[in-house]
């Protein structure tokens, strides 16, 4: 069985993980090696509440700031050559990426 390599990509702009995912893809179909993905993965949404007023007089009123974080999945087969293109990738801010080789 040959060995997989699970890409998890992370962020909070969903156009910039979608630009990366494109890139990926680009490589994979120039080496000819098997790809599946993007798998998008339930977006985490962050919510912080906090008081308007900053002194507590009046009435309570309350702002909700939101963060999204978003995720993609993909696995390639992990061959050498299709690997070094990999690590070449120009990765934007904002944008995390996580490599995982699996047997």
């Amino acid at each position: 069985m040959a060995q997989v390599a699970r890409i998890t990509l992370t962020g909070t702009d969903a156009k910039k993980i979608d630009e990366v995912c494109q890139q990926i893809k680009r490589i994979a179909e120039r080496t000819g090696i098997r790809m599946r993905g993007p798998i998008p993965l339930p977006t985490k949404r962050l919510i912080v509440p906090c008081r308007k007023s900053p002194d507590g007089e009046g009435s309570e009123t309350w702002d909700k700031w939101e963060m999204r974080i978003h995720k993609r999945l993909i696995e390639i087969d992990a061959q050498d050559r299709a690997l070094r293109q990999l690590m070449r990738v120009q990765v934007p801010d904002g944008v995390n990426i996580e490599i995982v080789l699996k047997s």
